[in-house]
């Protein structure tokens, strides 16, 4: 199983036209994050693309080209593209010439988004909130497997059998379907031959494997090989050296975070009782090195995913260092573990 991280990369908003020195200090800590997860051997690092103040990325193609440059093996992606409200030919060819950077590491993490700031922004309706991601999401697969298109497009103008250029180092470019919680998104998925990512933001883990049965079930009724799939699970994440310590330090940072959201989105505050809860049962992955090796070995049992990515959230209340930290804990501590404990699992099914 792959491991590795996903960010938005919180920021405090500057609040001005120019002179933005908190969006700077953070462009910096994510691009030390990245190449720390690189030398402590994570197998990705994934940025999400937000058009708010309270993000400092919008356009991940261009981060991560950046660390590309001081990189040597972590595989480099979005988390997410907002495919619906993006051009699908400008989207291949940023991701395109990231991977001719990168010695063929790019990947496209494809979605809806988490927020909805995007549409307005580029002049979409909501109303075709689907349509739009349907029609992109297909085009893109297309651009990607082609090298010359044709395509008659209602949201965007036709391609009539032209090249799209650049094209990658890879043979193609890994395109992963991002979901929350549809049942027709891992539909889609199974279908198109898609790896998925399934992002565990709330209730039990559990409630999820009907999500991933069905991503499979689908791509077996279109012919596929289920069991070839990759699939990533994603949740929040964070790591310190003994549970209580990751507890007491991350809980500030993520109530701020979940009750700036909930207040946009009419949920009640998060209280430090529910934290422990989504903490103890939930899909919060926040403890000691072992509490994540038992925690991501369980996901696996449930699951049978091939990669898992640790949403990491910044801000003011949590120190940059203690972040490196838990990234450097995550990489020595944690990952070889986990990695040790799945092949010698592999190995005995192979015996049996």
């Amino acid at each position: 199983m792959e491991l590795g991280i996903s960010s938005f990369g919180e920021v405090q908003p500057d609040g001005k036209a120019g002179n933005a020195l908190h969006a700077h200090q953070r462009m910096q800590q994510l691009l030390a994050e990245i190449k720390l997860a690189d030398e402590v051997g994570l197998d990705v690092y994934a940025l999400g693309e937000h058009h708010r103040p309270d993000y400092v990325v919008s356009a991940p193609e261009v981060v991560l080209a950046a660390a590309a440059t001081i990189t040597q093996k972590i595989r480099l992606s979005s988390a997410v593209t907002v495919l619906s409200s993006a051009d699908p030919v400008r989207v291949y060819q940023n991701f395109a010439t990231l991977d001719l950077i990168s010695n063929g590491r790019a990947e496209i993490m494809a979605g809806r988004g988490s927020f909805i700031e995007s549409f307005p922004l580029f002049g979409y309706d909501l109303n075709d909130y689907d349509e739009l991601f349907t029609e992109k999401l297909d085009l893109l697969v297309q651009i990607n497997q082609q090298e010359r298109v044709s395509s008659e497009g209602h949201f965007r103008p036709s391609i009539p059998n032209r090249g799209i250029y650049p094209r990658p180092y890879q043979s193609q470019l890994p395109i992963w379907l991002a979901v929350g919680g549809t049942p027709a998104s891992a539909v889609r998925a199974g279908q198109m031959k898609l790896p998925m990512t399934v992002a565990l933001l709330g209730g039990t883990p559990e409630r999820f494997v009907p999500l991933v049965n069905l991503y499979r079930e689908s791509a077996k009724a279109a012919g596929h090989a289920e069991t070839a799939l990759p699939l990533a699970m994603n949740s929040h994440f964070y790591l310190a050296d003994d549970s209580q310590q990751a507890a007491d330090e991350f809980f500030p940072t993520y109530q701020t975070m979940m009750n700036r959201v909930g207040r946009e989105r009419g949920w009640p505050p998060l209280n430090r009782e529910q934290f422990e809860y989504m903490r103890e049962y939930g899909p919060l992955m926040v403890g000691s090195p072992q509490d994540i090796i038992d925690k991501l070995l369980r996901f696996h049992a449930l699951f049978r995913n091939t990669r898992y990515l640790a949403q990491f959230i910044g801000g003011p209340q949590l120190p940059h260092a203690k972040l490196l930290h838990a990234i450097e804990l995550f990489g020595t501590q944690v990952a070889p573990v986990v990695r040790k404990e799945l092949a010698a699992s592999t190995v005995s099914v192979d015996q049996a």
